[in-house]
């Protein structure tokens, strides 16, 4: 049976899931057992389980990971949750040094399964330490899984998938997507890794967008297409491994590319992103790759700043005429926030 939750929903159902397939599924972290449950992510989870197998920790991320990363090689599979994706850089050793260079290490006969959840924020007022998104940092070294989904239907499947694969899996969740709903199964399933999905077919313009951004682009593309231009959307899903093969095709048969990322431009997956077509098909291109990202200074407090700081659709939009050379033909209209997802799942 298929029905429409939130993304914040999806998550808690699939953990529950997961803990019921597989006894040695664990939950611990921060605020993992409080009445919140981490934006309700984790409440069911520790209800129906207890405090043995949903628990909270001191704020020590690089013990816990170690805590994992041991727990994974004796037969467990932990998933560590971190409120914040930016606490994760207290982790990077245990992440780089030790978990993902472990199956490596031991020619495969050895691996550490466990899963990390991560939360990028933004619109707290966090400001630059806490609203962050730093999924290149983990991409950029071989042996690990990163995970953006975009909605509740592809976060469900990806942590089922995470729970059964047999490496660390890094999986950055956006706060601003926790309540917007999609057309989820209730049964248990997965959603592979390095498979990219086209959630709006078109011809003229491709974006590739992560996580967040998917949403900006899809409204992007509402506005443009309103005065006759026709922009696919991609959805990564993972940025490692990524499917470069649908990113290529789609930029054969539009000519034109954006990437729309929800972090800085240099060094991050855009630039990788336009790597890929400079790379196999130069000669495919129209216009030159347009990157969307932060602008290179840490991330404001302020609403009013933020909303300047943090692209948002009208960069996409401003981007599209940029690429086919073309003067708007409408005005640009402020649109309503989008609460559900309208995807070919």
């Amino acid at each position: 049976m298929t029905r429409q939750i939130t993304y914040g929903q999806a998550i808690s159902e699939a953990l529950v899931q997961g803990m019921e397939l597989d006894p040695n599924v664990f939950i611990f972290g921060l605020g993992v057992d409080d009445y919140k449950g981490l934006f309700g992510t984790t409440r069911a989870a520790f209800e129906k389980f207890g405090k043995a197998r949903v628990f909270d920790t001191p704020a020590s991320e690089g013990a816990l990971t170690g805590v994992a990363i041991g727990a994974a090689l004796n037969g467990k599979r932990p998933v560590l949750v971190h409120a914040r994706n930016d606490f994760m850089f207290l982790t990077l050793d245990q992440m780089i040094n030790n978990a993902a260079k472990w199956k490596y290490t031991y020619n495969g006969k050895s691996s550490v399964p466990f899963v990390t959840r991560g939360i990028i924020g933004k619109g707290w007022g966090q400001g630059p330490t806490h609203s962050q998104s730093i999924q290149s940092v983990f991409a950029h070294f071989p042996g690990i899984v990163v995970a953006m989904p975009s909605n509740a239907y592809d976060v469900k499947g990806i942590i089922l998938q995470s729970l059964k694969a047999d490496c660390p899996v890094v999986i950055l969740e956006h706060r601003s997507l926790y309540d917007i709903k999609a057309d989820v199964p209730q049964s248990p399933f997965t959603v592979p890794f390095g498979k990219a999905k086209v959630v709006r077919e078109g011809t003229d313009v491709t974006i590739v967008a992560s996580s967040l951004m998917v949403f900006e682009a899809l409204k992007a593309a509402e506005v443009v297409g309103r005065d006759g231009v026709n922009v696919e959307v991609i959805d990564p899903v993972t940025i490692q491994p990524l499917d470069e093969q649908t990113i290529i095709d789609s930029v054969k048969k539009t000519g034109r590319l954006i990437c729309a990322d929800t972090s800085w431009l240099r060094c991050g997956f855009s630039a990788e992103v336009a790597a890929v077509i400079a790379e196999n098909i130069p000669e495919c291109l129209k216009a030159p790759v347009k990157r969307i990202g932060f602008p290179n200074c840490p991330s404001p407090v302020s609403k009013t700043l933020e909303d300047v700081f943090f692209p948002s659709y009208k960069d996409i939009v401003s981007s599209v005429y940029s690429v086919m050379d073309k003067e708007p033909g409408i005005d640009i209209p402020n649109l309503q926030v989008v609460d559900s997802f309208k995807g070919p799942y």
